[in-house]
């Protein structure tokens, strides 16, 4: 079986302990030279880096985030293995890990320490598809007569550039497509390197919960309970057709996935699928017209970041949490993209009135999705509107001013609420 020393680079057969230098840091597999696609996951990537460059850290729990209303970014593992996790509210983690530092984001030193590592991803190969400041997807495919070398060997000196270089260190999920080298590198954390192969796949899959397949998000997952699918065992003794008719295109993804079959291809660029803004307020509030006040400000700038990519989006998301940590989301489908702050503010605030009063909230988000070219936008007039296009012209109008003199050129009422 074909090995690999993590610490020297030494290409051996099975053995424990490396025979160059005794590291157990050891990686063995029968397709080890052979597979190509990888997923590379910094270990809790900003804690990392605020350790890196504060020494006096290095032993304390580090916790990433805002004051106690806000969440939780990230967490080093000395925080985690006292239950602190990502997207958590900070007062639950500090009840959990009391002796915790708190240290607020820079992300100037997340950029800079990703684009670092995006560096040294670029000589290996220009197939890096990057999901985050702290992942990415490589395809190694082809590379072995430029290197030298396997991809697997190639990727271990990678992370290990990582540690000697930059002080960080990263996991490598390596297999034969992106659904289970992803799934590859969770499997090892942290500095770790984890290898699933073809000739595995369906026996490495049977039993794993169906939570693990990328994409399964808490709704899914209730929806799939119902349905008595647990495992991915579960989904195979499903038909294609009968998963479709119950979970729709979810369905077939399912089916595909199930059996570790994922098509997609490494991408170095791939397009932008949302715009969104939110905040989270400093104190609860369910006032109406700080609220419409706060909607009309993120559709603004929603609006300002697709009109600057030349994007407009076919579907408007509200998104509120309440006091208690409930999200509500909604969506409304439009007939012509948009890309128009009036049009997503209207939307939202429909989206708004039918969730009606279940505030207080503690965040208010609005997004635009299912985009397209700004080309594409606002081709066909309204006819239960007439209006819009007038209010249209009139925002094209503000926005030449704004352009010319200035983002408070023009001011909407609302917007000062």
């Amino acid at each position: 079986m074909p090995a690999l020393c993590r610490d020297c680079l030494t290409e051996f057969e099975t053995g424990r302990r490396c025979p160059a230098c005794r590291s157990a840091r050891v990686v063995a597999h029968d397709e080890l030279r052979q597979l190509s696609i990888a997923h590379m996951d910094c270990d809790a990537f900003y804690a990392s880096v605020e350790k890196r460059d504060n020494p006096e850290l290095a032993d304390k729990p580090v916790i990433i985030g805002g004051g106690r209303r806000g969440v939780v970014s990230t967490a080093c593992y000395i925080a985690r293995i006292q239950g602190v996790r990502s997207a958590m509210p900070m007062f639950k983690a500090l009840d959990l890990c009391p002796n915790a530092v708190v240290v607020k984001p820079r992300m100037e030193a997340y950029v800079e320490a990703s684009r670092a590592i995006r560096a040294m991803m670029e000589e290996l190969t220009p197939a890096i598809q990057p999901l985050s400041l702290d992942e990415a997807f490589l395809d190694l495919t082809g590379t072995e007569k430029l290197h030298g070398h396997p991809p697997a060997v190639m990727l271990a000196r990678l992370v290990r550039r990582m540690r000697d270089e930059l002080g960080l260190t990263g996991s490598i999920g390596l297999s034969h497509n992106k659904f289970l080298a992803k799934i590859a590198s969770d499997l090892d954390k942290p500095h770790g390197f984890a290898v699933i192969g073809r000739a595995e796949t369906l026996e490495f899959l049977r039993d794993q919960p169906v939570r693990m397949i990328w994409g399964v998000g808490a709704a899914t997952q209730e929806a799939l309970d119902r349905a008595g699918i647990h495992t991915f065992s579960d989904l195979w003794r499903w038909d294609r057709q009968d998963l479709h008719l119950r979970f729709g295109s979810m369905g077939d993804r399912l089916w595909h996935l199930s059996r570790g079959e994922d098509t997609r291809r490494v991408t170095a660029h791939e397009p932008m699928k949302s715009v969104s803004n939110e905040t989270t307020f400093h104190e609860d509030t369910g006032d109406p017209d700080l609220l419409d006040g706060h909607l009309w400000r993120m559709a603004e700038k929603v609006s300002d970041r697709a009109k600057a990519k030349q994007l407009a989006g076919r579907v408007v998301t509200l998104k509120l949490k309440r006091a208690d940590f409930r999200l509500i989301t909604r969506r409304q489908s439009l007939r012509d993209a948009t890309q128009l702050a009036d049009v997503i503010y209207r939307t939202g605030r429909q989206l708004f009135d039918q969730v009606g009063n279940q505030g207080p909230y503690r965040l208010i988000g609005v997004g635009l999705s299912d985009l397209c070219s700004e080309a594409e936008a606002e081709r066909l007039g309204d006819l239960l509107d007439p209006d819009a296009a007038k209010r249209g012209r009139a925002e094209r109008a503000t926005d030449a001013i704004r352009a010319r003199f200035g983002p408070d050129a023009i001011v909407k009422g609302r917007s000062l609420r």
